[in-house]
């Protein structure tokens, strides 16, 4: 027992430091803002703001209740510790043994969260996918990166919503974006964008080859009310046209896809997932406020960096993270040196061991 009241000790010296970093009040503060705010009649006349506003309510509320269950949970072990020793029952120990490695589990996973304290972090979020410099290569391999996001967004419990796709020449996509719905999804998604690379032998050509791919991976936060970005009506060209099927009854035979060109940046959207030519249009302005908003962050990002003295070029070649298939497995990440042998399973979609890196290496390098 006493091993087991030095550690919950210590958690709770963790738990004490960690929650000094919290500004629960502004949180509680916020919280009643956003309840006043919900209460209001007239909320629900636009149901996506409405719908947005309950979201970061609950997940506020959540946060903070968290915060305060893990609290009530240390105190409760502590109580247990202490009634098993003065009892000498052991009977006990294997049950609290089991709590206190739950409560190092949620203390880890809340430490983490206090990384993700960017402003738009706890939003959603739009990922974009471009097959890079590899031929038919890069095609497959933009869609290899599509199915592991796909499937780590998933097993989180996020939504995801596919929302345009291009399809490669002979395998593989050109181009893909899609949403993801969840606690967080932006600032976890983040780590993932810039330049991925692939080498292995390509199963493209008949000698089999060594190959190298390479794919660019975008991620946007899903804002509504951004008000430092600004759309004006003059600044767009809207191109529509039919969407792609895939045969049969789900051949759109409408022109409901819509492309945004935002011509002081060139920035081109596409959206073709809905059947409305209203709703794509709407999205692909979300998706277009959400590229703007991120190349701003971006853009002070690296002004800070070059104050610093590290800017780096964020040129297409200079990749964050290769994944090598042949000739030995691996995958590295490049800005924080963190690797591992099993390819498979990063590319199945375990790849939070690299997320929580970088969110570790970002404050560092801050």
């Amino acid at each position: 027992m006493y091993d087991l009241a030095t550690e919950v000790a210590d958690l709770r010296e963790r738990f004490a430091l960690i929650r000094g970093h919290l500004d629960l009040a502004s949180k509680q503060a916020h919280i009643e803002e956003l309840e006043a705010r919900a209460a209001h009649p007239e909320l629900w006349n636009d149901p996506r703001e409405a719908q947005g506003l309950m979201q970061r309510l609950t997940r506020l509320k959540n946060e903070v209740d968290v915060w305060t269950t893990i609290g009530v949970r240390l105190t409760s072990l502590d109580e247990l510790i202490e009634l098993a020793s003065a009892e000498d029952d052991d009977s006990l120990h294997e049950e609290l043994t089991s709590e206190v490695t739950a409560s190092r589990a949620e203390l880890d996973r809340l430490e983490l969260g206090l990384l993700l304290s960017g402003p738009y972090d706890d939003g959603d979020t739009f990922i974009s996918i471009q097959a890079g410099m590899g031929g038919t290569d890069a095609q497959d391999w933009a869609e290899m990166l599509l199915r592991m996001y796909m499937r780590w967004a998933e097993a989180r419990g996020f939504t995801v919503n596919l929302l345009e796709e291009s399809p490669g020449d002979e395998a593989g996509i050109k181009s893909a974006t899609f949403e993801v719905r969840g606690p967080y999804a932006y600032g976890y998604a983040r780590a993932e964008a810039g330049v991925h690379r692939l080498i292995r032998l390509s199963p493209f050509n008949s000698a089999h080859t060594r190959q190298t791919s390479f794919a660019r991976i975008e991620v946007m936060p899903e804002v509504d009310d951004a008000p430092e970005i600004v759309i004006k009506p003059d600044d767009l060209r809207v191109d529509v046209f039919r969407s792609g099927g895939h045969g049969g009854q789900g051949v759109n035979t409408t022109d409901s896809a819509v492309r945004l060109t935002h011509l002081p940046t060139g920035l081109v959207v596409v959206c073709q997932n809905e059947r409305s030519q209203l709703q794509n249009r709407e999205t692909a302005l979300r998706v277009l406020r959400g590229r703007l908003l991120e190349r701003d962050l971006q853009r002070q990002a690296e002004e800070r960096a070059r104050l610093r003295g590290a800017y780096r070029d964020a040129a297409f070649g200079s990749q964050m993270r290769t994944y090598y298939l042949h000739p030995s497995t691996l995958v590295k990440d490049h800005r924080t040196d963190h690797e591992t042998s099993n390819v498979q399973a990063v590319l199945d979609g375990q790849i939070d061991p690299f997320i929580e890196a970088y969110l570790r290496w970002n404050v560092a390098e801050a």
